[in-house]
Order: structure tokens, then sequence, then C-alpha cells
């Protein structure tokens, strides 16, 4: 979720699903390292439970990034090992690394070792089934059998083997089958293995579906092109109503006026707010009348007022902050 799972658009998810575990845009070891890490580790305090994703090859450079998040207050530290952009591979690193377990077990050994005087931050690792030859269950088995090894206790697994050449990372994200039989496999075979399904999930009712075999579920274009889906299924397992849209749009008030007074653009807030009334009647006239006024430098609440009144919308009380990987919830 590269450009897309920013600070703005988690505090507005943990907004609709107080119980569900949010996982920041993947950022490089290197960039954390020698870039603006301020800037590229801030989060809101409402966001927690939330993890950082991290990409990169080289243990010694992963161990000070993983310190570095830790430092910051992220509860978990991810190894992203399946992104399969042209842009990752060349830095080695990414679903290209599915071929090189033990490299990944080495930089998982140097994160935990980094994070270990933190307590309980878990260092997890999210892959995919295979890459481009290696596509049997066997060298799942071994990437996971390895990866356990190493101390991961957490394995997400997109449900599509990735293609390094020739399918671009959208593609890769349509083109090759998904298999999550091969996932639920896993689970069965592995069970002191926590594992989180993703990949092809577009529906409310697959996510109850595959906790039925699986420990977690990972969500991201249904998260984001359909935001109250988060809502409606964190009520699901829950068993409670759903936030109305209206309700989580009011809540976002003091939030956005905040950072408008900070000087962030509220165009830089609104595109993450866009697909809030997907299929809904009045959703179109909401994104155009929202997108169209955020854009002005000044635009604030207003243009947001303005996009509800395309849907008539009222204005409820608004919820807090609860406390995106939908889990089980406790008994």
């Amino acid at each position: 979720m590269m450009d897309w799972t920013d600070r703005h658009c988690r505090y507005f998810h943990r907004l609709l699903a107080p119980h569900a575990r949010l996982y920041t845009e993947m950022v490089t070891a290197a960039a954390l390292i020698h870039g603006d890490r301020l800037h590229l580790l801030e989060h809101n305090r409402e966001e927690h439970p939330v993890a950082l994703q991290l990409g990169g090859a080289e243990p010694d450079d992963l161990a000070q990034a993983a310190r570095f998040g830790v430092q910051a207050g992220y509860d978990e530290i991810n190894l992203n090992v399946g992104c399969p952009s042209d842009r990752v591979q060349s830095g080695r690193f990414g679903a290209c690394l599915m071929r090189e377990p033990q490299l990944v077990a080495d930089c998982v050994r140097a994160m935990r070792e980094a994070v270990c005087d933190a307590g309980d931050v878990p260092v997890t690792v999210k892959c995919r089934i295979g890459v481009d030859e290696q596509d049997e269950y066997a060298d799942l088995q071994r990437f996971a059998e390895t990866m356990i090894g190493a101390g991961v206790r957490t394995l997400i697994v997109h449900a599509r083997k990735a293609w390094l050449q020739g399918l671009s990372p959208k593609e890769n994200r349509e083109v090759p089958p998904l298999n999550y039989e091969r996932v639920y496999r896993l689970k069965r075979e592995l069970p002191q293995l926590a594992i989180v399904i993703n990949g092809g999930i577009v529906e409310d009712a697959a996510v109850h579906a595959h906790l039925q075999h699986v420990d977690g579920v990972m969500l991201g274009r249904l998260a984001y092109h359909d935001p109250h889906a988060l809502a409606r299924i964190d009520a699901m397992l829950c068993e409670k109503r759903p936030f109305p849209r209206e309700q989580v749009l009011y809540a976002m008030r003091a939030y956005i006026e905040a950072e408008r007074a900070r000087g962030t653009r509220l165009q830089h807030i609104a595109r993450h707010l866009l697909g809030l009334y997907h299929g809904q009647r009045g959703g179109r006239a909401f994104r155009r009348v929202l997108g169209e006024g955020a854009r002005h430098a000044d635009a604030g609440w207003e243009a947001v007022e303005s996009a509800l009144q395309a849907v008539a919308a009222p204005s409820p009380q608004a919820p807090q902050p609860g406390s995106a990987r939908i889990q089980r919830p406790a008994a």
C-alpha cells in the first residue's frame, strides 16, 4: 500500500475499525537511516495498535530501522518480502527475497535482536505463496519453516505467487490465480505459526469464511476503495452495529482542523475519504464535491460538509477513536 496508507489514512481507518491492526506503507531501511526519519515514522497515538512495515535486504540496516521503529512506539515490525514492483526488485528486496530464505532469516534475527529490549514487540514477515518458478507448496513450507527457525511467530501470506518479470505490480495483484487452500494447508501443517491471509478479498463475508481456517485477514484494496467495509467487518466480528458513515466523518472534524492549523492541505487527507460512500446513493456526488473542494489551498472542514450535503447526511454524535488487520476478537 505504498503511497496509500499514510498517517491520515490510518487515523481514518482506526475510526472505522477500533479492533483492527493497522500497517504503514512500506518504508525502506535506507530511507529511515539516511532520510527524514521523523517524517517517515510520524503517527498518531490513536492509530495503535500499528505496525511499521519495512523493506530491505541488509540485516544491519534492517536492525537499525527496526530499532528506530520501536523507539518511535510502533507495536510490530513487519518485513515485506512480498512486494513485486520493479523499484523494489532493483534494491534486491521485496518478493525477490523469497528466493533467498536464509537471507530473510538473517534479517529477521538481526531485527529481533535489535528490538529485544523493547519487550514483546514482534517481528513479522509478509510474503507470497511463491515467486516465478518457485510455485510448489513445498517451497512455501520450507520458507515458513525457515522463518520459524529465525523466531517468526506470525506470517502474513498473500495467496498469489509473484511473477517478477513480465507483470506489473497491478497485474501481480490480479493475474496470478489465488490459492487460498495453500495458505490453509500451511496453517494446518504448521499450527504453531499464526497465519494471516491476504489477497483478492473483496467481500465482507469472505473475512468470516477465511477466519475458519487462519488466524487473521489482511485487507488492502477493499479497505481503501470501500473503507466502510472496515466498520462493517469490525462490527460483524464483535457482534455490534457498524458506525454510520456520516458519524465517522464528523469524528474526523477535529483531526482535519488540527492538521489544517499545522499547514496540512485538506486534499492530503480528503483523498482517503473519497470511497466512504462507495456503492451508496449519493456516493458519486460525495466524491465529486469533496474531490473538487479539497483541491483549493485554503479548503477546510467546510468542503467535507459540502460533500455531506451532497448525500443529505445528518450530523450525529461522533464516536471516539478506539484502540488493517482483522483478527478474531477475544472471547
